[in-house]
């Protein structure tokens, strides 16, 4: 990375998780954008300061390579088990966006959706890897830059006054990047909970509790920035694998191994997870069925189906090692098989 710094990208090796966060709290502060990276035990440790920059309301990408754990756990080796720490493990109401890429090449692709998500809606946002993708590789393009679309984030400049610091973008209820050393755009900042609109610090109850649903609306409201899920296979049907992060590749062979052999059976892959995308409710209820493999214990399955109120089945694992094909595939058997003998019966 620091071969990178002629291209005004900055580096720094913290003494700690800690300090790090605090850096790319920092560095949003100052008008940049601010990146940490980590795996799960350092995402612990950073927890209050990714409070501070959704309370502050500031842009920050928080990078996690997932390893399995809890603790030290096991660090050379793949997990997923992170999905809930990232989407609620801080104190208080406390939202972030969440995205994943699903293969090696998907990860420049996620990080630049990371960074324009943080920046558009002025608030943390995880981009969860995971050990198994971290060490793979696959053939890339190399992107042409000109190409990619660029964030055109407003910083204002004092010209035309003084602008609340937190006052709102009527589309994404973002408040605006004020960058610090402007004269006329003085305003406080930390983690003590702001009045609405002029950003002074706030005990007021019923302030608290409107400034705590603007932050989770906004959260809400990215909703608006993201594609809409698409099935790999047919539109519905009796079965739907349903993943995300690093279980793509495993997934999709296993369901085109199925389909081969006649079953009805399609997947889809969910690479943003909070909020998840529009069209996900309507993406399930085309099917009879819906299986989530992944590697933990059923997180995800348990956020689709508080949300969705739907019945779906899990296949997890959590050995330190991605799936096997053969492992999804039988499972795609099992389920359906079983919903033939029950109509047989």
């Amino acid at each position: 990375l620091s071969k990178l710094r002629h291209f005004g990208v900055k580096t720094a090796q913290a003494e700690d998780e800690i300090a790090a966060a605090g850096m790319a709290i920092g560095a949003s502060y100052g008008g940049a954008l601010g990146l940490t990276g980590t795996s799960g035990p350092g995402v612990a440790l950073k927890s209050e300061a990714i409070g501070l920059a959704v309370v502050a309301e500031l842009p920050m990408v928080i990078a996690n390579v997932q390893r399995g754990g809890p603790s030290t756990g096991l660090p050379t080796k793949t997990e997923q088990a992170d999905l809930l720490q990232a989407i609620m493990g801080r104190n208080g109401e406390c939202p972030a966006i969440v995205v994943a890429p699903s293969t090696p090449g998907e990860c420049f692709n996620m990080a630049v959706e990371a960074f324009k998500l943080a920046v558009t809606y002025m608030t943390p946002v995880f981009f969860l890897s995971d050990g198994y993708l971290a060490n793979g590789s696959e053939p890339w393009l190399i992107p042409d830059i000109s190409k990619i679309e660029k964030t055109e984030i407003p910083t204002p400049s004092g010209e035309n006054g003084f602008i609340p610091p937190y006052s709102r973008d009527p589309e994404t209820q973002a408040r605006p990047w004020i960058v610090p050393g402007i004269a006329g755009l003085e305003h406080q900042i930390g983690g003590l909970e702001k009045e609405n609109i002029t950003g002074k610090v706030s005990y007021d109850a019923e302030n608290h509790e409107l400034m705590t649903n603007l932050r989770v609306n906004k959260v809400n409201g990215a909703v608006k920035s993201i594609p809409d899920l698409e099935v790999h296979g047919d539109e519905e049907g009796d079965l739907l694998v349903l993943g995300w992060g690093g279980t793509l590749g495993a997934i999709r062979h296993a369901v085109d191994n199925a389909r081969d052999k006649g079953y009805s059976v399609s997947c889809t892959h969910l690479r943003y997870l909070n909020p998840f995308p529009g069209n996900t409710a309507e993406v399930l209820g085309k099917f009879k069925q819906v299986l989530v493999p992944e590697l933990n214990l059923g997180q995800l399955r348990m956020l689709l189906r508080a949300k969705y109120l739907v019945d779906i089945e899990g296949l997890n694992k959590v050995q330190g090692q991605p799936f096997k094909t053969i492992e999804i595939e039988n499972k795609i058997y099992e389920m359906l098989e079983q919903t033939v003998r029950k109509v047989a019966g």
